[in-house]
């Protein structure tokens, strides 16, 4: 009987040997098709190569960033530094000058690999003791030449243990510099094997990656999985809609990661008489919402699962076969999850669902997911401030909303920093977007905060359309009021109507640049004016009345945060 893998470095050994395909990637043109053995191979020779580079005697673990689209050299490299014993620091290509110089040096990034691509991004900045290798160079090809024959194991910088610190992952947020969570070598394998029994993953199947390599969700959900199960791997440089399902029968992928604005991007696309003609039989992941589950269900006939479990370890929620629709699963095994009232420190009250399972006392219900008893949170790198305000009186603080019904099922209600408080009455950003995503006209929504232009916040919208759509004040009002589980303080103040949401390099909603700009944007805004009924579009003299308002009430510097 084959033991489980107690590091990534095994998971990697194992393929030796293995002349099954491993990996898959230019289905767009031609699928080149690489074995289990030759991408370990590969692997072997990068870590011969950084032993070489980065000689004993400078401490072990030692950081390489990997900048880089989802090429075959970036599994490459993670297996590399698995081997090797050193770490990999995910670089975000979205940042640019001296916050992504600050992300390279804060990880104290020694080599950065990177293509040419991405090198203009590099350009005027200053990153000294960081030696940048362009994987589509004629230097590198030479400077690996020499590693061809290397086999895992041989080459070691500190040998790989299940404590070895293997990524370092930027974890997205609205304010302040990104925050790099650690993540060990036998966490990961751990996380790896427990995916594979929660979905039945076998050498049979092929596992799409299509969620950028420098994000957790790609790495730890769908890359570690497949490794660990010997499924293959396919890659795609970058997400896209319109090729999702033309990659998904070229590769004949099974299983794929998503978030939440991913989901969307699919479902905008044209529906066509095939789109269930494929091999897919499972999504997972995070924020899709249920309406938008159901909705891809429907056209495409694959089962998406959401799950819950952060980069940084500290809690997770499991699911299971009675979990009911809209909830993520209950706490696992020995886990003591509750939902905190972050005010007070009391634990929040059940939900209370209507038949239909709608939140009817979500002021009271929504708190903070805390973790009360282990974690397997392993820190941020250089940053103990995050770090305490993560572990927090002995708990560990997730910095998401939830809400837990009668039975124990954990409901996801949105981000701490989602969180808007109207007329004294706290509300969760998700928990509005998931109602007004029932509108048949909207093909997206986002739900965030706007100052109040006297105290608290207002509800603001932003709502992409479907193709063809209008927005008609009238008939979003009459939608509203058919809400039975919308509360009286959840009605948006102003609707944006936007072209395509500002996303992430990671496909999520970019709500921070929503806030910024408020309703001070180039789109469109419909608002209800107080005491008024109905919307209408907010024109020059509104915005002005409601600046003076601001400024009356000496909040107008609230707009520019």
């Amino acid at each position: 009987m084959r033991t489980t893998p107690e590091t990534v470095a095994e998971l990697i050994a194992r393929q030796w040997g293995d002349h099954r395909p491993g990996l898959m990637y230019g289905a767009s043109t031609h699928t080149a098709v690489l074995s289990h053995h030759r991408t370990a191979q590969e692997a072997a020779a990068r870590a011969a190569l950084l032993v070489d580079l980065l000689p004993a005697g400078r401490g072990t673990e030692p950081h390489v960033g990997v900048l880089l689209d989802n090429t075959p050299e970036f599994p490459f490299w993670l297996g590399a530094a698995a081997l090797a014993g050193a770490a990999v620091a995910g670089i975000n290509p979205t940042r640019r000058g001296p916050e992504l110089a600050r992300d390279i040096l804060h990880t104290e990034c020694r080599i950065l690999v990177t293509e040419r691509a991405h090198l203009h991004l590099l350009r005027g900045l200053d990153l000294p003791g960081v030696r940048i290798l362009v994987t589509d160079s004629e230097e590198y090809a030479a400077l690996l030449a020499p590693y061809a024959g290397a086999k895992p194991g041989e080459a070691v910088l500190a040998a790989p243990a299940p404590g070895s610190r293997f990524l370092l992952y930027f974890t997205s947020g609205s304010t302040g510099a990104p925050k790099a969570a650690l993540c060990s070598q036998g966490r990961l394998a751990a996380a790896a094997d427990s995916l594979v029994r929660q979905f039945s993953v076998t050498a049979e199947d092929v596992h799409y990656v299509c969620m950028p390599l420098f994000h957790g969700n790609a790495v730890i959900a769908d890359w570690l999985p497949a490794l660990a199960a010997g499924a293959s791997v396919a890659l795609r440089p970058r997400f896209s809609a319109s090729a999702f399902l033309a990659d998904v029968r070229a590769y004949g992928a099974t299983y794929f990661t998503y978030v939440g604005r991913a989901v969307q991007y699919l479902l905008a696309t044209e529906p066509r008489p095939d789109d269930r003609e494929h091999s897919l039989r499972l999504g997972f992941g995070t924020e899709a919402g249920a309406v938008d589950a159901a909705r891809f269900t429907e056209r495409f006939g694959v089962r998406l699962v959401e799950g819950y479990g952060a980069t940084e370890g500290g809690a997770s929620v499991q699911r299971t076969p009675d979990t009911p629709p809209g909830a993520l699963g209950r706490a696992g095994a020995g886990a003591d999850l509750a939902v905190i009232d972050p005010r007070t420190g009391a634990e929040c009250p059940p939900a209370l669902l209507d038949a239909a399972g709608r939140l009817l006392n979500g002021s009271a219900a929504i708190g903070e997911l805390v973790n009360r008893g282990r974690s397997l949170f392993e820190g941020y790198w250089r940053n103990p401030e995050a770090q305490a305000a993560r572990t927090r009186d002995g708990w560990y603080w997730t910095g998401d909303l939830f809400f837990r019904d009668a039975d124990g099922f954990l409901y996801f209600a949105g981000r701490t920093d989602d969180r808007l408080r109207v007329d004294s009455e706290n509300l969760a950003a998700a928990v509005i977007e998931n109602i007004l995503a029932r509108w048949p006209a909207a093909a997206a929504v986002a739900v965030y905060a706007v100052p109040d232009e006297a105290a608290g916040d207002q509800v603001m919208a932003a709502v992409a359309l479907e193709e063809g759509r209008r927005f008609s004040p009238e008939a979003f009002s009459a939608f509203l009021a058919a809400q039975p589980d919308l509360g009286t303080k959840m009605s948006p103040r102003y609707v944006r109507i936007v072209e395509s949401m500002p996303v992430t390099a990671t496909n999520k909603i970019h709500r921070a640049a929503l806030r910024r700009s408020g309703f001070r944007c180039p789109d469109p805004v419909w608002w209800s004016p107080p005491g008024g009924s109905g919307y209408r579009p907010l024109g020059p003299a509104d915005l002005a009345g409601l600046l003076a308002a601001y400024e009356a009430h000496g909040r107008a510097e609230l707009l520019e945060r």
